[in-house]
């Protein structure tokens, strides 16, 4: 078993060299079955000086392979990944995820006990992803009720076997703005019969700066993107779970729609909440006050792609 792990990066120096730094520190076990592992990298068109300073006679990831390509998003970019990789194994993260040195070990681990227990190679593991924003030690944040997720795949952290990403046909480049194109594939792999294993003991910690009002208008646009690439997962596969996934029901419509008093709790009657709640040391409760008007502008923006999809098609 060799490991190629894929990582797309658009603009994110900073946490990109612990996340590569953490990557070099790996230790693995003397009778792994492991041989050994790689990391390649894709720069998304980054601005920020990223090739530059990768390519710098200071800097040194002996281990990472550095590939180029206009910004397209993250579909695009794993995809090159994938088809530069030399593993049969591909393992998935973020650019700004962090990870703790016995981190490639314990999913190679889970895919041997995963194949033995079910009897079949028709799987994939995936690691806990931890929220943090603790830039100087990331991998000291304690798991947490909102770091749970049920998605089945989600590229912040999973180790597949190449041979079911070819089967399955990769990433669907037409997602190039944010959200959905790692669900999207991961319908398609559910249809090939693979199943999740979870790895409890490869978690990764993905840091994000504290939670501030400035943020607040490109979380909006993330939402609003996600809305429009919800509309193409939901069309490509037209099914209740997808509706719920993208949150496209009447549901979702009425629970947000009330919540947020039909938007009238939004980012302008909420800053001074907000604020208030940032500087009492609470930024992270803050955040999850600001997803009732950014889950009510997702909402929106599906619904908007939908009606503008049918006059299309239309």
């Amino acid at each position: 078993m060799f490991f190629s792990v894929v990582i797309p990066t658009y603009n994110r120096k900073p946490i990109l060299e612990k996340c590569l730094k953490a990557l070099e520190n790996q230790q693995l076990a003397a009778n792994t079955i492991l041989e050994g592992y790689e990391v390649v990298l894709v720069d998304d068109g980054s601005t920020d000086g990223t090739v530059d300073w990768l390519r710098s006679p200071t800097t040194h990831f002996p281990h990472v392979h550095l590939f180029q390509q206009d910004h397209q998003g993250p579909a695009a970019a794993r995809n090159l990944g994938v088809e530069k990789a030399v593993g049969d194994t591909i393992i998935f993260i973020d650019s700004d995820l962090v990870v703790t040195e016995s981190f490639l070990q314990a999913h190679a681990d889970a895919l041997i006990e995963g194949e033995k227990k079910l009897r079949s190679d028709r799987l994939f593991t995936y690691g806990a992803v931890i929220n943090t924003s603790n830039f100087d030690q990331p991998t000291s944040e304690p798991y947490k009720l909102t770091d749970f997720s049920a998605a089945y795949f989600a590229t912040g952290n999973v180790a597949i076997a190449r041979k079911w990403l070819d089967q399955s046909g990769l990433f669907d480049t037409r997602f190039q703005l944010y959200g959905w194109e790692d669900l999207e594939l991961g319908v398609r792999l559910k249809q090939l019969g693979l199943k999740l294993v979870k790895c409890p003991e490869a978690p990764g910690y993905h840091w994000h700066p504290p939670f501030s009002l400035d943020q607040i208008p490109l979380m909006i646009d993330r939402e609003i993107q996600r809305g429009r690439m919800g509309v193409l997962f939901y069309q490509k596969h037209p099914t209740w779970d997808v509706r719920l996934m993208i949150q496209m029901t009447w549901l979702h419509r009425v629970l947000w729609g009330l919540l947020s008093l039909g938007g009238r709790l939004n980012e302008r009657t909420m800053a001074p909440f907000l604020q208030w709640l940032i500087d009492s040391g609470k930024p992270q409760l803050a955040l999850e006050a600001a997803r009732i008007f950014l889950n009510w502008y997702n909402v929106q923006g599906v619904y908007a792609a939908y009606a503008d999809a049918l006059k299309d098609e239309g």
